[in-house]
């Protein structure tokens, strides 16, 4: 794996298999002069494969993926990802450009709400009064909406293939794997572990990935304070990714109140504890 910095000014080949981060953040945007290092935009993640174009989650910084995409001036064909659909994983898309280009074609995928809901009504209930002042119809993209049950294996591309499973978290959220060209990504957020137990369904999806992005919003120290708020630490994220002999484990999902010192912090400490580990912040770009 190879990690590329300045993201927004490193052109993706999408021959690569490769991951960009456009919001690294949990619960809530946090701009601001203390967090401008790791960025404060929440949860997004751009992923080429294949030359296919997939979005795993909708927080603020898609939109400014949004805007990377329309400044091609070409239409796109691409598939968005939900975990769950709580406001900081999907409070961009109202906001995201290339819904309103009736070029373009997206899918819109999520595993966690069957059978109580769908993905569909879920989001038009966002965008729609008194919550928002526009409803979704307004929307020129052509969009397809596919609900499923987290577990189900997807196979959205002929050379590609996404695993899925139950993650830990309220209300129910979905983690993925995807897998092209004998390579594997794990993106797993949003999701609490039981302190002394490592989560089966976890396992399965990150054995022996290349890349695992991992919810690491608490520190050890600071998960008792937060027991059932439904997130992990990165120091769960080090033993999940040691027991699954992963090679690059990714800390993502960054508490709001841990400004850039803090996470520098956590970076030399996990550096030590599993050297290679990575911290997320907005714009790096890691090629598979």
């Amino acid at each position: 794996m190879r990690l590329v910095e300045n993201a927004r000014e490193s052109p993706v080949d999408d021959r690569e298999f490769t991951v960009r981060f456009w919001g690294v953040r949990g619960s809530i945007a946090c701009p601001g002069p203390q967090t401008m290092r790791y960025g404060g935009n929440t949860s997004c993640v751009e992923v080429r494969a294949g030359g296919e174009l997939f979005i795993f989650d909708g927080g603020s910084g898609l939109r400014l993926l949004g805007e990377a995409l329309m400044k091609g001036g070409h239409p796109h064909e691409f598939d968005l990802f939900y975990t769950h659909t709580h406001l900081d994983h999907c409070h961009g898309l109202p906001f995201f450009a290339p819904c309103y280009d009736p070029r373009n074609r997206i899918r819109v995928w999520a595993g966690h709400l069957k059978p109580e809901n769908d993905i569909a009504a879920v989001l038009g209930s966002m965008m729609s009064a008194p919550l928002f002042p526009i409803p979704i119809s307004i929307f020129n993209a052509k969009l397809e909406f596919q609900d499923f049950n987290a577990g189900e294996p997807l196979r959205p591309h002929n050379r590609i293939t996404l695993q899925t499973n139950s993650l830990n978290h309220p209300n129910r959220a979905t983690g993925y794997r995807l897998e092209y060209d004998g390579r594997a990504l794990a993106y797993i957020t949003d999701t609490e572990h039981v302190p002394g137990t490592l989560d089966r369904n976890i396992l399965q999806l990150v054995d022996q990935a290349d890349v695992m992005i991992y919810d690491s919003t608490y520190t050890d120290e600071e998960y008792p304070a937060h027991k059932n708020w439904g997130h992990s630490t990165w120091q769960e994220g080090v033993r999940l990714a040691n027991a699954a002999k992963v090679k690059t484990l990714v800390l993502f999902h960054h508490d709001p109140e841990h400004d850039d010192v803090f996470m520098d912090a956590v970076a030399a400490e996990a550096a030590k504890v599993r050297p290679g580990t990575v911290v997320a912040h907005e714009g790096l770009i890691l090629r598979l």
